[in-house]
């Protein structure tokens, strides 16, 4: 399976990772048999752990290798599904990397939003 078939029916785009690098995403995904057929999984590779493959989901394991590949950020200094303060409110961002020298201080936040449709409206709504 390719990225494209998981990605087809949302606005995620490719465009800003290489080749090489959603080769690498492609051929570690993995099928698990479910009453509705085949479903995608993928080992994140910060969690180590089986995850589902949706849309964002391979987006944000494509982000993780750039992060460590292409930035050279250790995966022991990334963080997934981290909830991070935002005065009273705490939000839970999508990777997060934490700073060298304070390993409790995050250091940069990725954010991977929902794409807008052409009418502007959120995939999901």
């Amino acid at each position: 399976m390719n990225l494209a078939d998981i990605l087809k029916d949302s606005n995620y785009k490719l465009s800003q990772f290489t080749a090489a690098e959603i080769e690498q995403l492609e051929q570690s995904i993995t099928f698990k048999a479910t009453k509705s057929g085949e479903v995608p999984y993928i080992v994140c590779l910060v969690r180590q752990k089986a995850i589902k493959l949706t849309p964002e989901e391979a987006i944000r394991q494509l982000y993780l290798q750039v992060l460590n590949k292409r930035l050279h950020y250790p995966f022991s200094r990334i963080q997934v599904e981290y909830g991070v303060n935002f005065g009273r409110e705490v939000k839970r961002a999508d990777i997060v990397v934490m700073d060298k020298d304070r390993l409790n201080t995050v250091y940069m936040i990725v954010e991977l939003k929902k794409p807008k449709l052409k009418d502007g409206k959120d995939q999901n709504s």
